[in-house]
């Protein structure tokens, strides 16, 4: 065998692996079909998560392959913009990365009388994103606050700004950490907070970012920088970090079987709220909508946008929310 028929075999072998890999993720064998319900037509308006931008858009172009004449606009500039639009009735979808606080809950039922209806569409990992050719293996959860964090509730001993202090060498040892997060618009910001700070309060020097994937562009375009987006955003300029719950115990990754197990500490569904009256039908459009979104189809879509499809059982469960 020739010198280049060897290489050319190590290509065939890296691209089957990498194929291999790009399969572990699938979509539950029970979870059904979508099957065409009555026909519907008229407009939808999404507005929320930035973290969902792409998957509602997704949802609603293969959607309308079924129902050419129903068309969907979709704005994407945070989960906190999704109760006001729901209030406001501007919107029939109200996409959230994150669950809706009791307040806004609140707001809802003091406008309509009834709380809004969750529905849970997919799973995510929020992704600790490092440059691709940064050497750290894996980082932990109270050394995150410390570099995100002022007010470091983990408790970890002291404030890390560079990356000696994670234990890198040589060249990297004195370099200052650059970091990335969302603005406070955004679900994952807010979900970061929360199970990352411990809702603690954001350093001042974090580079707030209106999207997830300018969080994850400005990752990759620096060397010296760490960030957080949801793992559907992950690029190849970019590694998302196994990340260890607390000090002293094994990082896990941010992968489907430990998203569905909970031991990744940022595992989180993704959300679409509606505001649908209990004691009503769901309108038809909307209702065929959300059946999509739960089918197979729908969360095949989930797969490949990068995101992590809902187990039949969790498809149930929020289907009967729907009659």
């Amino acid at each position: 065998m020739t010198r280049s028929q060897i290489w050319s075999l190590i290509g065939i072998v890296m691209l089957a692996a990498a194929t291999a890999g790009a399969q572990t993720v699938q979509v539950d064998q029970a979870v059904k079909e979508y099957q065409r319900g009555p026909a519907v037509s008229g407009n939808l308006n999404s507005v929320g998560s930035d973290t969902m931008n792409n998957l509602m858009t997704y949802w609603g172009e293969s959607f309308a392959k079924t129902y050419p004449t129903v068309r969907i606009q979709v704005e994407g500039k945070g989960s906190s913009t999704a109760p006001p639009a729901l209030i406001a009735g501007t919107s029939q979808f109200g996409p959230m990365s994150r669950a809706m606080t009791p307040a806004e809950v609140d707001a809802i039922e003091k406008k309509y009388g009834f709380q809004p209806t969750q529905i849970r569409t997919a799973l995510d990992t929020i992704g600790v994103y490092v440059n691709k050719d940064n050497p750290i293996a894996s980082i932990s959860v109270p050394e995150v606050d410390a570099i995100f964090s002022k007010t470091r509730k983990w408790g970890y001993p002291t404030d890390i700004t560079t990356w000696g202090q994670l234990g890198l060498k040589g060249g990297w040892a004195n370099k200052p950490i650059s970091v990335f997060g969302r603005n406070s618009a955004s679900g994952t910001y807010g979900f970061f907070k929360e199970h990352t700070l411990a809702k603690g309060d954001y350093k001042d020097t974090v580079k707030e970012q209106p999207g997830s994937a300018s969080v994850v562009q400005g990752v990759s375009e620096d060397l010296y920088a760490i960030g957080y987006s949801g793992i559907g955003y992950r690029t190849s300029g970019v590694r998302a970090l196994p990340l260890a719950p607390k000090a002293g115990v094994p990082a896990v990754e941010p992968n489907y079987a430990n998203a569905l197990s909970k031991a990744y500490p940022l595992s989180r569904y993704l959300f679409i709220y509606v505001v649908r009256d209990p004691r009503r039908p769901v309108d038809p459009l909307t209702k065929e909508f959300l059946k999509f979104v739960l089918s197979r189809e729908g969360q095949e879509i989930v797969v490949k946008d990068g995101f992590l499809p809902l187990p039949a059982k969790v498809v149930d469960e929020e289907l009967a929310k729907l009659n």
